[in-house]
């Protein structure tokens, strides 16, 4: 098993594909030139790396941390986007000419993820016109989108959130390198800030400890999570279990490892930037960013 600081620079290496320089590998990856010296030392011992470049060896090492998948939820209304999605589902309007959603779909293709589940409900059929352009899709259709919360959805897929990437489908991705062929650990996307009314996360030594709307000195969560192997197999219990349970259906699915069943999971904050992802959630939001709507 790889520690951290290991992982961080072999998946760089991977990604750039070129021979790094210490000095920006401690930049990029926010460690000490003598702490990149070290781990590389270290990874040049255990044959992972030589001369900078990963090995076969290096590569096997890599394996168990690839993500294999991708699961996008995408059954809900989008009722606050309205008027635009009476007719349309809120992924698929077009914000500069392209879909919301293509932004996620095309990123995870550029990372070599081609195994995707898109759950759908509200106006289902009209996600069909994407597979002209991404055949690889497959589509579950929830039928209790409109009598529950998102949760429903995460219980229609529940079964593919192994080794996994789990998005909200209404996230405009601005920054697709946000998306890498390999994780190390469970994770949300948060970017830090001082006071928020949105839904936010609190840490301690870098672990999630709380979920809420609306915080101080916390992160303000975007729906892009990963979760490895065993998280999969835990959250295929846990969403049944709390689904279930009274007053379970009034979730979000994200509760159920970060609130309902927190101490099943060790989930981390992975860093970002409001100009790496928007979130638009009102019509009014929508015409700021996108003219024509107005």
């Amino acid at each position: 098993m790889l520690t951290k600081k290991q992982f961080d620079i072999m998946a760089f290496v991977e990604q750039e594909g070129i021979q790094p320089v210490q000095r920006v590998l401690a930049q990029k990856l926010g460690m000490s030139l003598g702490t990149v010296n070290k781990t590389m030392a270290e990874l040049d011992e255990d044959g992972f790396l030589k001369n900078g470049y990963i090995t076969d060896k290096g590569m096997e090492a890599l394996e168990p941390y690839r993500v294999q998948r991708a699961v996008i939820l995408a059954a809900g209304f989008g009722s606050r986007l309205a008027p635009i999605t009476l007719n349309t589902p809120k992924p698929l309007v077009r914000v500069k000419g392209k879909r919301i959603i293509d932004g996620l779909l095309d990123a995870f293709l550029s990372a070599g993820i081609n195994e995707i589940y898109l759950v759908r409900g509200y106006l289902g059929e009209q996600f069909d016109q994407l597979l002209y352009k991404y055949p690889m899709i497959h589509f579950i259709d929830n039928p209790f989108y409109n009598e529950s919360n998102n949760i429903s959805s995460a219980m229609c897929v529940r079964e593919h959130m192994k080794n996994a990437y789990v998005c909200d489908a209404d996230l405009l991705l601005k920054n697709p390198l946000l998306i890498t062929k390999y994780q190390y650990q469970a994770n949300y996307l948060g970017v830090p800030v001082e006071k928020t009314d949105d839904w936010c996360l609190k840490t301690n030594s870098g672990f999630v400890t709380q979920v809420s709307i609306g915080g101080t000195d916390c992160y303000h969560m975007f729906g892009i999570s990963y979760w490895n192997y065993d998280d999969g197999e835990k959250l295929v219990k846990d969403i049944e279990s709390v689904y279930h349970a009274p007053g379970g259906k009034e979730k979000f699915w994200d509760q159920v490892p970060l609130e309902c069943c927190i101490e099943h999971y060790h989930v981390m904050v992975r860093l970002c930037t409001f100009n790496d992802i928007v979130e638009i959630d009102t019509y009014r939001e929508l015409k700021e960013i996108d003219s024509s709507y107005i």
